[in-house]
């Protein structure tokens, strides 16, 4: 989305940065995967058609006048390998641990501190995302969320846990850049009914299971459907504008 062309998210445990060409060859990797594949419900693209769809990605309009529609309700948003709606996207670099304690949290303390960083030493490990079906003014509007950490070795660490939580707080952010934000009470995620881990994930982010789409032995899962469940705050990144085009530090590509 052009809204988040230009802006990075850093965290303690992960840095949030646009999808750029630089990316594209990493994630055609992680998509030969047929597992990968699978939990996502893409089809293989060529290296070619991948880097199409990053520079469509980052230069459509943010908007779902010029995309296809999908009328059936129930037909996740992701069963086309062609996203059918503007997709807000970041790919996910994660920050050094302890190297005493791979296991262990980042021991970085805030966020901001790095400006020396070198945003090119951090792992590609993973991509975030939020589908808008709609606009937010419209009744049947929805955003679908969705996290995947493609590095087996950057799995089972609580990456997935905070980039969705840095990109759930970023887009329902009163301050979000239009067509956001997107109210809370109008986030979905749609999860294959045999992947528990990823139900835990999004029940600790406050969603809850709201009904099962047989054809697809798949579960929707809304926020703030289930009363008492309510995360009222999730974690917040310091969000940053890209200075260049071609970036190599934390001090080179943000602005003050």
């Amino acid at each position: 989305m052009r809204c988040n062309e230009n802006t990075i998210i850093v965290d303690k445990d992960v840095v949030l940065v646009p999808y750029r060409p630089e990316h594209v060859a990493k994630y055609h990797e992680w998509m030969t995967s047929a597992e990968l594949r699978e939990l996502t419900a893409s089809e293989p693209l060529t290296l070619e058609e991948e880097y199409e769809m990053q520079q469509k990605w980052q230069t459509d309009e943010d908007t779902d006048s010029a995309w296809p529609t999908n009328n059936d309700p129930d037909l996740p948003l992701h069963a086309s390998p062609i996203r059918k709606h503007p997709e807000l996207t970041f790919i996910i670099l994660a920050r050094p641990r302890d190297a005493d304690d791979p296991s262990a949290p980042s021991t970085l303390t805030h966020a901001d501190g790095d400006d020396n960083l070198d945003i090119h030493s951090l792992p590609m490990v993973g991509d975030v995302n939020l589908f808008l079906k709609g606009t937010p003014e419209d009744e049947d509007f929805e955003a679908e969320a969705e996290v995947m950490i493609a590095e087996p070795a950057f799995r089972r660490r609580g990456l997935a846990l905070a980039a969705l939580e840095l990109m759930l707080s970023y887009a329902t952010s009163p301050s979000a850049p239009a067509p956001l934000p997107v109210p809370r009470e109008r986030l979905v995620a749609r999860i294959a009914e045999t992947n528990e881990p990823s139900v835990r994930l999004f029940e600790r982010l406050g969603f809850a299971v709201t009904r099962r789409v047989e054809v697809f032995q798949e579960l929707e899962m809304r926020w703030g459907a289930k009363e008492g469940a309510h995360v009222e705050r999730w974690r917040e990144g310091v969000t940053r504008t890209l200075q260049l085009r071609n970036f190599t530090s934390v001090r080179e590509m943000l602005t003050p």
